[in-house]
């Protein structure tokens, strides 16, 4: 059953105004609903769209005393919940933005391929015809201001200019002509797509006329008279089903807006009822009244305020928008792009296998914040990891299979981009082997706020649900001390565990290395031969007593490895997130890492992915692909940065690499440079003592590269061989796969995100191109979002936020 889109939560929740509590309910039941995230979506890109208009409008800076005087008119009702203030500043922007749309360019063509911003839903509520009507100019605008990122001078210059040139030839003091009133208003009343703005107040003492509204970069002159003089309506009367739900959404920056008013500018704000959700008359009139009378102002001869900044041309869009994300602490690890190799110098490219996603949830995070990531919180092969891809399981006794395909890389025509991708075996989960788990939950301060500690206990919940008597569940946590709040108790007491997981919560410091002491020594209590023995850290990493730094840390992490005991990471939150802490733990405790940040990401790590999250099918898997110089002239891989390891030590045994689960597919791409075709690449001097490489006779075989792969067995300690040929059948991008092509586009994406020296021609629309073009079944919609999510950040960088 879905939820009612109507429920008022879905804005509270984009704008956190849920408890969490709230939250928690709310998040459970759009994990069962396969539309919440496309209305999520909707929410927070009107949110954008909004927030970048009001953030273009001039700043009017008021004293102490007239900002008292606008709370003391509103009453102080209206400021005791941020969220009645959010409800009405919302809909009062969206009043502007619609008398706009229906005055001043009801011409403007909506663009087809516009599905960005704020692409709005039909009006739904019954009989609301002549609302639908009204509406569609605003939708209309709205897909062509995400279009062209607010780039309409020239489509208005002109209608600015007149408005301008008429504003000049006003006395100062004077009001237009009445019958030029009457006329404008008669105007105005018998356009029918103006039928239901009319509607929204009266005030008949209101004898100004010729104000006007204004935004971004347009001043518009609207009557007065014939605004304010019709019938009375609640706002829930007018306002569009869609916009009631989805656009009371920037409470704050419009309160700025009407913090910013001067005193003498608010008496029109009497006129005009705001009873949405009990917001008391006055809040939505106090700011439309404000804006139409500063309007009036520069129409009466007053200087007009001076024009919004221009948007960011876009190669500068990226850094503006990355400023939000700077001031925190969040940490993570520098990282440098791969660089091109030539073949003749170094033929081969020894690195770890990574089924971490951390990277790609957290960027979807960012990005639903509506602010670009930091450039070295972007890890491609997470991006790419995170989908899954239809290779082929093994069929013999070995854990993975190798799958190869080569085709056109989309950014540089002239190279080739090499998929390899390795499949690991499946497993019915009715038949996995008993799990021996600890939860080692951060319960510090830090992790207070409802999007850690409380999304932390749901996403646990959605595990212990999957578990029964022949699994054990014992929980630790941490802050100051570490603890044992519950001893291993058998999977099918669920009650018991769900209730001890309901009493934690969060105070005091974060002394991590005693938890994961103390979490270790549980596990190793109830070591289950056979079995999944695995330590569940679950924290933002923000560890800041007793073992603390990062080096320590990993050290104790892979002394504890030795026990059989693996690691997950799940990492939570914002603002301290340690990011490259919690990979390096990770990494060193044979673990895997995911970032959680809402209720359906915790269900596909720990439910859906339940087999290939604890359960271990090989580790410390090593790749090692050596280049044929005939067929090749230079090549460089596509992330895995912190993963490449010396060549040398992929048949050391005693080097520690990543880990594969059951079901997990793991890929790698390569760019290839074709013999024969130029590349500048620096060189070494010739040597003084020996001679470059030469050829083999295997060299003309036509083979474009060998991938070999290292693995041990989970509870082995030498490791097998797995040698694979690949060669290049020539094929371009549109013949190649549906999965290729979509690796391909994420791989595009995050170089961009990057802005990687080697992005070569890749853009948001060509990315976007091939993602939409290869989506394939994509039953789980995690593709269709990934298209949502490189829409959001075009326009992100195009609005420079």
């Amino acid at each position: 059953m879905t939820i009612n889109r109507n429920d008022p939560r879905w804005t509270a929740y984009v704008l956190n105004e849920l408890d969490a509590a709230e939250r928690a309910a709310f998040e459970r039941e759009m994990a069962a609903d396969p539309e919440a995230e496309s209305i999520l979506d909707e929410i927070r890109e009107t949110v954008l769209l909004l927030e970048h208009t009001l953030a273009a409008a001039p700043q009017v800076d008021l004293s102490a005393a007239q900002k008292q005087e606008i709370h003391e008119a509103v009453g102080p009702a209206a400021l005791s919940s941020r969220f009645r203030w959010v409800m009405a500043s919302g809909i009062a922007a969206v009043l502007l933005a619609g008398f706009v749309s229906l005055m001043i360019i009801p011409d403007l063509v909506q663009s087809p391929d516009s599905n960005e911003l704020a692409q709005l839903e039909p009006v739904r509520s019954p009989g609301s015809r002549a609302l639908e009507r009204a509406a569609e100019p605003a939708r209309g605008v709205s897909r062509e201001l995400s279009e062209d990122a607010f780039g309409f001078d020239d489509a208005l210059g002109n209608e600015r200019d007149r408005l301008r040139a008429e504003a000049e030839v006003v006395p100062a003091g004077e009001a237009a002509p009445s019958e030029q009133r009457a006329q404008t208003a008669t105007e105005f009343s018998n356009d029918p797509n103006a039928t239901a703005v009319t509607s929204l107040a009266s005030r008949a003492d209101l004898d100004s006329a010729g104000q006007a509204a204004r935004t971004t970069d347009v001043e518009v002159e609207i009557d007065a008279q014939a605004l304010l003089t019709q019938s009375s309506a609640t706002v829930g009367d007018v306002v569009p089903e869609y916009f009631e739900r989805n656009l009371p959404l920037v409470g704050n920056n419009l309160l700025d807006r009407v913090e910013a008013l001067p005193s003498d500018q608010k008496g029109a704000g009497e006129a005009v009822p705001g009873v949405v959700g009990g917001v008391e008359r006055g809040v939505i009139g106090g700011v439309l009244g404000g804006v139409l009378n500063s309007r009036a102002a520069f129409v009466a001869g007053a200087s007009p305020p001076p024009p919004p900044p221009p948007a960011a041309a876009p190669e500068e869009g990226l850094a503006d928008a990355r400023v939000r994300a700077r001031f925190n602490t969040e940490e993570y690890d520098r990282i440098v792009d791969n660089p091109f190799v030539a073949v003749s110098e170094d033929p081969l490219a020894t690195f770890s296998a990574d089924v971490d996603t951390a990277s790609y949830a957290n960027i979807r995070r960012f990005l639903n914040q509506r602010t670009l990531p930091p450039r070295d919180a972007v890890r491609i092969e997470e991006m790419v990891n995170y989908f899954t891809y239809d290779y082929a399981p093994p069929t013999d006794d070995r854990p993975v299979r190798v799958h190869a395909e080569v085709a056109t890389a989309p950014w540089a025509p002239e190279h080739r981009l090499v998929r390899i991708g390795i499949q690991g075996q499946q497993i019915d989960l009715g038949e996995r082997s008993p799990t021996n788990l600890v939860f080692l939950i951060d319960v510090s301060g830090s992790m207070s706020d409802p999007n850690k500690l409380p999304l932390l206990k749901d996403g646990m919940k959605l595990l212990v649900e999957q578990l029964d008597e022949d699994d054990r569940v014992a929980i630790v946590v941490y802050a100051g001390a570490s603890g044992l709040v519950l001893p291993s108790t058998t999977g099918d007491r669920t009650q018991t565990i769900l209730r001890a997981l309901d009493r934690l919560s969060a105070g005091g410091s974060t002394n991590g290395g005693a938890g994961i002491q103390r979490a270790y020594d549980t596990a190793i209590e109830n070591f289950v031969e056979g079995g999944v023995n695995r330590v569940i850290l679950a924290t933002d990493g923000d560890f800041n007593v007793g073992v603390t730094d990062n080096g320590n840390l990993t050290r104790l992490i892979e002394e504890k490895a030795e026990s059989g005991v693996f690691l997950s990471v799940l990492g939570f939150g914002t603002g301290n997130y340690n990011d490259a802490g919690l990979e390096a733990l990770a990494d060193r405790g044979n673990g895997n890492y995911a970032y959680i940040d809402g209720i359906r990401e915790a269900r596909k790590v720990l439910v859906e992915e339940m087999g290939s999250t604890l359960v271990t099918i090989a580790k410390d898997v090593k790749f090692q692909v050596e280049f044929n110089p005939a067929e090749v002239s230079a090549y460089r891989l596509i992330g895995y940065e912190n993963r490449v390891l010396q060549d040398r030590d992929f048949n050391d045994d005693t080097k520690d690499a990543g880990e594969i689960g059951a079901g997990h597919s793991v890929t790698a791409l390569f760019e290839v440079v074709p013999a024969g075709v130029e590349i500048d690449i620096p060189g070494v001097d010739p040597l003084r003592y020996q001679t470059a490489l030469q050829p083999t006779d295997g060299a003309a075989s036509g083979e474009l590269l060998t991938v070999s792969i290292r693995y041990k067995e989970p509870d082995g300690d030498e490791s097998r061989l797995l040698e694979v040929p690949v060669r290049d059948s020539e094929q371009d991008l549109d013949a190649a796969t549906e999965d290729y092509r979509f690796q391909s586009a994420v791989a595009g994406f995050g170089m961009i995100l990057r802005d990687s020296p080697y992005k070569g021609a890749a853009t948001f629309d060509s990315v976007l191109d091939i993602a939409e073009e290869s989506i394939g079944l994509d039953q789980e919609g995690y593709r269709e979002e990934f298209i949502g999510l490189v829409r959001r950040a075009r326009a992100i960088r195009d609005l420079g936020q």
